[in-house]
């Protein structure tokens, strides 16, 4: 299958950008706050939360990572115009980390000032491994402040068990994922079993140091495996949540809805959809056969 879904996303790339909009439109809300809004409220309506990030594309310089950051201060508005269960993820680099790091914790500094006058959170999501460092050195620096932010961890990355081990002692709330970014095989385990029992193993750190934890993933061993350290742990529910991507595995999203567990989702909107959608089935070509499976509906 992984064949498959690498042949689709070569495809995908040749196409007119009509048609990578067709293979999009399932995770991606639509271009403006209003679409995303929308869709919210619908899964709202369903019990299921939200994190809604802005889509941007190759920030070059401060003035455009400060109108990023007005966005997404919108973003905020539109949360509490509407009462959405619902939260704002943002990447780093957008509100321009590989600009000025200073600069851009004055930046997120701000949005997550903001979330906690209207009680609520903002997720500093991971980007590629030259930006691990300085995104952990942002999130501890505003730690030091704040307890309504936290930060994403990727299990692929052989450093991450380590990192976690720290940030532990911080109180940190994470966001655990696989990892998307392709990697050196150096800094990042290839095996996809290996993952799994990296993603396992950190999970359970995380969950017996009493921290909060967004278990990020579609894949069902992981999730399996989560129930039974919930269970096993006695982890109470408001000590976790699992996340997906938007048009990603809804069954399974809603299978775990119906068990009981919250379950999060991310919602992306903005007018950079496309570079977003490139770069997104190209870091994971299994998104586009759960796309291409759906369209044509191959059970």
């Amino acid at each position: 299958m992984s064949f498959f879904n690498k042949i689709i996303v070569a495809i995908v790339q040749l196409m007119p950008k009509a048609i990578v909009g067709i293979f999009s439109r399932r995770y991606i809300a639509g271009e403006t706050l209003g679409e995303a809004i929308d869709l919210v409220k619908n899964l709202n309506s369903k019990g299921i939360y939200a994190t809604i990030d802005v889509l941007g594309e190759a920030i070059k310089n401060k003035d455009e990572a400060i109108t990023s950051k007005k966005k997404a201060l919108q973003v905020f508005d539109s949360i509490i115009q509407n009462n959405l269960k619902a939260n704002l993820s943002i990447k780093p680099t957008q509100m321009g980390l590989s600009i000025d790091e200073d600069f851009a914790y004055e930046q997120i500094s701000e949005l997550v000032e903001r979330a906690k006058q209207i009680d609520n959170f903002v997720r500093i999501d991971m980007e590629d491994s030259p930006f691990t460092d300085a995104t952990f050195k942002l999130y501890k620096r505003l730690r030091e402040n704040y307890d309504n932010t936290g930060v994403v961890v990727q299990a692929y990355l052989k450093r991450t068990y380590d990192d976690v081990v720290v940030l532990n002692k911080l109180g940190t709330n994470y966001r655990l994922c696989k990892g998307i970014y392709i990697e050196s095989p150096n800094i990042a385990y290839k095996d996809k079993q290996v993952i799994r029992d990296n993603y396992l193993k950190i999970l359970e750190t995380i969950l017996k140091s009493g921290n909060y934890v967004g278990i990020a993933t579609h894949d069902e061993h992981l999730i399996k495996g989560a129930y039974k350290l919930i269970k096993d742990l006695n982890i109470l529910k408001d000590k976790f949540e699992f996340q997906m991507l938007l048009g990603v595995r809804e069954d399974l999203r809603d299978r775990i809805n119906k068990d009981g567990y919250k379950i999060r989702v991310y919602v992306p909107f903005g007018k950079d959809w496309y570079p977003y959608s490139i770069r997104r089935l190209k870091e994971n070509p299994q998104i586009a056969g759960y796309i291409f499976k759906s369209l044509f509906l191959i059970k």
